[in-house]
């Protein structure tokens, strides 16, 4: 029920930061439990932060901890993903999943509504 679209993209330099925005339409957002997962090439889809529809409650994977923030503003039916001290590691296609009332769900499978991905390449 719910369109996904990510923006913010692009080619930074190792330690540069980045901004991530998925923009939602349709569907009562708030009610919505968000998360973005990448995938690099020839790797699996993989968790990276998930909020609930209050952004009241928040996970990360491990490797994102302390350098990447999730959060969400329901008056724009938008989520966000601050992006820190990006690595090269961090290389690949970002995309935002969304499913009704989901609360920090972290698997690619707990999502049923999914954006077209926004590509960031760190390299120096």
């Amino acid at each position: 029920q719910v369109q996904l679209t990510e923006s913010g993209g692009g080619l930074v330099q190792p330690g540069d930061s980045l901004r991530l925005s998925c923009v939602a339409r349709g569907g009562p957002f708030s009610s919505y439990g968000v998360a973005w997962f990448r995938q690099a090439p020839a790797k699996e889809r993989a968790f990276v932060a998930a909020i609930n529809g209050a952004g009241t409650a928040r996970d990360y994977g491990d490797s994102v901890k302390g350098r990447f923030t999730i959060s969400r503003d329901n008056a724009k039916t938008t989520v966000y993903l601050q992006m820190n001290s990006l690595r090269p590691e961090d290389t690949a296609v970002y995309y935002c999943a969304a499913k009704y009332a989901a609360w920090r769900n972290t698997r690619v499978e707990d999502y049923n509504h999914w954006g077209q991905g926004t590509q960031v390449t760190v390299s120096s």
